[in-house]
């Protein structure tokens, strides 16, 4: 698992690449930590390059739009395949993001 988090167009953009699954979800989460204290930003997290997330991983996007957008920041998931998608359509959490 590969995390990238660059600026662009003034938003912040976390590029994953690999599998987000339990085995890698710590060290994803530490490498995501910056987003948690964005403000004035928009976070894009693109998903272009996932190939999988777990239950785990949903949560470390759950933890920071949580931590973000009561500083009125929105998280915005960008360029989700099919197996992704199907995870966030069945934990409900399509309802929760963004999707660009």
């Amino acid at each position: 698992m590969n995390v990238t988090i660059q600026e662009q167009d003034g938003n912040l953009v976390a590029i994953l690449k690999g599998n987000l699954n339990t085995a890698v979800a710590a060290e994803t989460e530490k490498a995501m930590n910056p987003l948690n204290d964005v403000e004035g930003k928009d976070i894009i997290i693109d998903c272009t390059d996932l190939e999988y997330i777990s239950s785990a991983g949903l949560r470390i996007f759950l933890g920071i739009l949580q931590n973000v957008e009561e500083k009125g920041v929105h998280v915005y998931i960008k360029g989700a395949n099919d197996a992704v998608n199907d995870v966030f359509t069945i934990t409900g959490f399509s309802n929760i993001f963004e999707f660009i």
